[in-house]
């Protein structure tokens, strides 16, 4: 039999195909960017190649697919103060003055603070900002992007005064004068007045961005809700060559970008995939943002807020329905969820094809669930969110709304899979945290200590196909990735040991050995 010819063969290793049968194979051959044949080292019969790479046991999987995350945001993020993990407000103060001297940008900018990480659990107050950068608007974002930190100067180039009322947002305001902390829709109000960074730095720090996926073993990422001139920028990089990681763009839902796509059309090419609309229901559950049916349970009369109008939703589910673009939707709260699964279910009438998703799905109503199965409308969670949630949700919502919070399993069972994303920045970027949290629910420190919710861990088969053949799925990419089977694009990692296997307390500390992208080897880890 006349040998067949390929780029590269690999051989002797553990070989999760995610295929439909979830078969494993020992070797696989590339050829052009894209898989042949995988199956037994027979292959190494059947094809020659320059390249025969002994993977010496080692597992391969698909490469890992993140359903939702902010790759653009978390890439300009790293030239920001990094507040992620900070223990106190003192602790973010330190941080900003030790930034302070070696910031070259006009504005003080910084993420992560969580008021939820202190002892302290309030909401901080600008005062100390103001003493210390009098003259530099400093601008602080919370970790999960629904609220900001800003100082007096920041106000004032914003216009914003004690008097300020924005519909779907809140200034807060104690004993008359602004405290600087912003909530939703207020973050926009000042947001806009922060100059852009230049070309160059968006697209050094893209590249950096990248580099970082690339080490998690990400071979293609999202920007859940980006706008037209960056979505160009990344395709720009990517057909320069200089850009390699694959990412499904949301667009940002506005005029502009409404226009311009709905005129324009889709993009699709190897590496870009921009075919859905991003809207905000509602905010977060830490900053209390999001619309719940009955109050907080730790703050009476409080509901949370939509960002926007019944009537505006209405709007623009319909123009994206009626245009065929795929809409996602970021629902926090029981009441948001609601909402938009029954707008959605007046459109889609029935199952479909159209896989509009909601995004989080964080509380939901008991009574709703069924909405996800008769609609074909995909459920895309964190299973971060659950274990960085679970020491405090409770108190915001009570113990009987629980029953329908970060309920995975419930959610997989309505459609027979769900898409698992990470949202970075607001969490780590490593999808393995996110696949020790689907599987075993629990921190990495082994708390609790039965799990968060056991009922609605994942099995690690569904974890696994979570982060690659389902999350393919959910952007449309199915047929062309998500699992080692000819035809597909030859995306994969190579880790160092295998997480189907392994005892669940490690699942977060494996390392990527290497990660390829269409055959191409991007990261290899080098240890010291």
């Amino acid at each position: 039999m006349q040998k067949k010819k390929a780029d590269a063969i690999y051989y002797n290793g553990v070989v999760y195909t995610v295929d439909s049968a979830f078969s494993i194979a020992s070797a696989f051959a590339v050829k052009d960017g894209k898989f042949l044949e995988a199956g037994s080292d027979d292959i190494l019969n059947n094809y020659y190649a320059k390249e025969k790479i002994d993977l010496k046991g080692k597992p391969v999987y698909p490469g890992f697919i993140d359903a939702h995350s902010h790759f653009y945001g978390y890439s300009t993020d790293l030239v920001k103060c990094n507040l992620y993990g900070t223990k106190s407000f003192d602790e973010v103060i330190e941080k900003v003055k030790e930034f302070s001297k070696t910031n070259k940008f006009s504005w003080l900018l910084g993420r992560g603070w969580d008021q939820n990480d202190w002892d302290v659990k309030e909401f901080p107050s600008n005062e100390i900002l103001d003493s210390l950068f009098p003259d530099i608007p400093v601008y602080l974002m919370r970790v999960d992007g629904h609220a900001i930190l800003i100082n007096q100067k920041a106000l004032v180039i914003a216009g914003i005064t004690p008097s300020t009322v924005i519909q779907g947002g809140h200034v807060e305001v104690e004993n008359g004068r602004c405290t600087g902390l912003l909530i939703d829709n207020a973050v926009d109000s000042v947001k806009k007045f922060i100059p852009e960074f230049s070309i160059e730095l968006k697209a050094d720090m893209l590249l950096q961005g990248q580099k970082n996926c690339f080490e998690a073993g990400l071979t293609t990422v999202c920007d859940a809700g980006i706008e037209k001139d960056k979505i160009l920028l990344i395709d720009s990089l990517q057909k320069a060559g200089k850009l390699k990681i694959r990412n499904y763009a949301m667009i940002t839902y506005d005029e502009e970008n409404k226009n311009y796509f709905f005129k324009n059309g889709k993009i699709k090419t190897d590496r870009l995939n921009v075919c859905a609309f991003k809207i905000y229901a509602d905010g977060a559950l830490g900053s209390r943002g999001a619309n719940l049916l009955e109050p907080y349970s730790d703050k009476p009369g409080h509901t949370g807020f939509l960002l926007h109008s019944v009537t505006y939703f209405r709007q623009a589910f319909k123009e994206v329905y009626e245009n065929n673009f795929q809409m996602c939707t970021h629902c926090i709260g029981d009441a948001a969820n609601r909402m938009v699964l029954h707008m959605y279910s007046r459109l889609l009438q029935g199952p479909n094809d159209r896989r509009w998703r909601i995004e989080h799905c964080q509380v939901v109503h008991p009574d709703d669930f069924g909405f996800f199965g008769d609609y074909s409308i995909l459920p895309s969670v964190q299973p971060t969110h659950a274990t960085s949630d679970m020491y405090w949700a409770e108190s915001r919502i009570g113990k009987e709304r629980m029953r329908g919070a970060y309920a995975y399993k419930d959610l997989m069972m309505q459609n027979g899979m769900i898409a698992n994303g990470s949202d970075f920045p607001v969490e780590s970027i490593n999808p393995l945290f996110g696949f020790y949290a689907s599987v075993i629910r629990k921190d990495q420190g082994g708390f609790p200590q039965n799990g968060f919710q056991p009922e609605n861990a994942m099995s690690r088969e569904e974890a696994l196909k979570a982060m690659t053949i389902w999350a393919a799925y959910s952007f449309f990419e199915d047929h062309e990735k998500g699992s080692i089977e000819p035809g597909k694009l030859a995306d994969f990692v190579i880790l160092e040991d295998d997480i189907m296997k392994i005892p669940g307390e490690k699942l977060f500390s494996v390392k990527v050995l290497q990660t390829f992208v269409g055959g191409e080897w991007v990261f290899e880890f080098f240890s010291h």
